[in-house]
């Protein structure tokens, strides 16, 4: 994570060439802030929650709702990163990114995972870390939580808590992280 202002690329092949900025700091804050009243008023046993980021774009929101819903609830809700890398469907054809380490340090059998992510675009990462998830236990129910839902869908998946919905082109790009929103394209990475 930076502390810049500026969206990063995270693809290997291109930078993300920046055409607008939709949502501000503040505006992040206030969208996980009330995200996580949300997920409150839905899950009444809080003591069987689990949150769990997406490495690497969904840390930093699964951080600060975590922080968020233990203002709000007084609970301590165990926080865990998943690492969905070697369970994509699109390793034949891309090279292997790069991968973070998987940080769980709870059983999640029989408990309430939110999976947090940053932008919600075809599913298909999402059916990854729903893959992934049952290598740590056999949840009781998954919840999706996203900063933006972008559409295109190709996989039926849909989220139960959404920061902003974005309706865009296939041909624009989104790059969500905690100082801001921007929408853009990808373009050539300069050397």
């Amino acid at each position: 994570m930076t502390s810049s202002n500026e969206p990063l690329a995270r693809n290997a092949g291109g930078g993300f060439v920046e055409k607008s900025r939709l949502l501000g700091a503040d505006d992040i804050q206030r969208a996980l802030r009330r995200m996580a009243h949300e997920i409150v008023e839905r899950n009444t046993d809080l003591s069987r929650l689990s949150i769990i980021g997406l490495q690497k774009g969904g840390e930093p929101f699964a951080v600060t709702l975590a922080a968020n819903l233990r203002e709000i609830s007084g609970a301590q809700i165990p926080l865990g990163l998943l690492d969905v890398t070697f369970y994509r469907d699109d390793l034949a054809s891309n090279p292997v990114p790069t991968t973070s380490a998987t940080q769980i340090d709870h059983d999640l059998t029989d408990r309430t995972i939110v999976v947090v992510d940053d932008v919600l675009y075809t599913g298909r990462t999402i059916r990854a870390a729903l893959n992934a998830l049952s290598d740590w236990g056999r949840p009781r129910s998954v919840q999706l939580a996203v900063m933006v839902d972008r559409g295109h869908r190709e996989l039926p998946i849909r989220p139960d808590y959404v920061g902003k919905n974005l309706p865009t082109a296939q041909s624009e790009a989104i790059v969500a992280t905690i100082e801001g929103v921007w929408i853009g394209s990808l373009g050539e990475q300069h050397a």
